[in-house]
């Protein structure tokens, strides 16, 4: 049986590897302290640290991988976003609409998966009723929104599995 497993979803195109996975990495190691398991999209994908900005048609290194293949990717992502527990999606600063992350978001919302938001209160791009409907908690902050995938892993049903 999986451990509860949180999908942590944001921003990828026109972010460098590193700059992608920061924050990624500090939510991962605050959520493994509790035992909650999380899932990157970027995991298995170090090669992409030399890429520099990375592209949303993957020009230039989307045949380093079977994973970093335009369809790789989707496959990926659209499992991670359907079979997990909950999803943390951090827009919070974007600077451009993250394509990926609305379709992350919808996939976890047609299966029911709570969806937990970092934003800003008010004008953040992702703005949009066809977003934020599909937002089940939204917050300022990624402690708050670690803080809600606890409560939602505390009231879990022993054993769930994703």
């Amino acid at each position: 049986m999986r451990p509860f497993t949180v999908y942590l979803a944001g921003p990828i195109t026109g972010l460098t590897y590193d700059s992608a996975t920061d924050w990624r990495a500090t939510a991962k190691q605050k959520l493994n302290d509790v035992g909650i398991r999380s899932l990157s999209p970027l995991r298995a994908q170090e090669h992409l640290r030399h890429v520099g900005v990375l592209t949303p048609d993957c020009a230039g290194y989307g045949e380093m991988s079977a994973l970093t293949t335009p369809r790789g990717i989707f496959i990926r992502d659209r499992f991670d976003a359907t079979t997990c527990n909950a999803i943390i999606v951090n827009l919070l600063g974007a600077e451009r609409v993250s394509q990926g992350s609305i379709c992350e978001i919808s996939w976890a919302h047609w299966c029911r998966i709570p969806v937990v938001a970092v934003m800003e209160r008010q004008g953040n791009l992702h703005d949009h009723i066809m977003v934020t409907e599909q937002i089940d908690f939204r917050v300022t902050s990624l402690d708050d929104a670690i803080n809600v995938v606890k409560a939602i892993a505390d009231a879990a049903p022993v054993g769930t599995a994703a």
